[in-house]
């Protein structure tokens, strides 16, 4: 496994969007992501350093409207290119979890790359208060639902301090990453199944 390459491009177009990943788990050089909107680029920018990958974006979208569409693809885009680089899973970690503070703020992330999606959402049923340059958690929600849908991830995200939007998205995007790290690891030659597949 470490001699093949896990790297990989998608580029996805809707009539809503137009979204171009390029992502190589087994190099830290990545590019600032470009999508047009400010803290959309600046989590992509997180997600890159603290899972230490290597990460390139290139997104337009109808922000004329909101950012769901351009926020909510970016995430099933990144999906697919994971997807895509893991390639049979083999020898991986498979799991990963992460708690990540920041300031009164306290994320904590468990994810499984098993090939099934699911993800539990903690915040949704929290008072998370306003938004970060138009982004809100609820927002972070459906990135994560379409990155978890399309790379086959069971993601439980918990909020176990903290209400303010900015902090919130950001200690969660930092603790996803630092997950996601430790679980694309190629540790082994085996599957990290005892089903023999992923």
């Amino acid at each position: 496994m470490r001699g093949m390459s896990r790297a990989a491009t998608v580029t996805r177009t809707t009539s809503e969007t137009d979204i171009t990943v390029t992502l190589d788990l087994d190099t830290t050089t990545y590019e600032h992501p470009h999508t047009g909107h400010g803290f959309l680029d600046h989590m992509l920018d997180a997600l890159a350093r603290h899972a230490r990958i290597g990460l390139t974006v290139r997104a337009t979208g109808d922000l004329h409207i909101e950012p769901h569409h351009l926020i909510e693809d970016t995430g099933i885009t990144l999906g697919q290119v994971l997807s895509q680089a893991l390639g049979d899973r083999r020898g991986i970690e498979r799991y990963g979890s992460a708690f990540v503070p920041m300031d009164e703020t306290l994320a904590h992330v468990v994810l499984d790359l098993s090939g099934r999606a699911h993800l539990a959402f903690e915040p949704e049923t929290l008072n998370v208060w306003g938004d970060a340059g138009g982004m809100t958690h609820y927002h972070l929600r459906e990135f994560l639902r379409g990155l978890c849908n399309h790379a086959g991830i069971t993601m439980h995200v918990r909020l176990l301090a903290g209400r303010e939007a900015h902090h919130v998205i950001e200690a969660i995007v930092k603790a996803v990453a630092r997950a996601l790290r430790d679980a694309v690891q190629v540790t082994s030659q085996t599957m990290p199944s005892t089903k023999g597949s992923l």
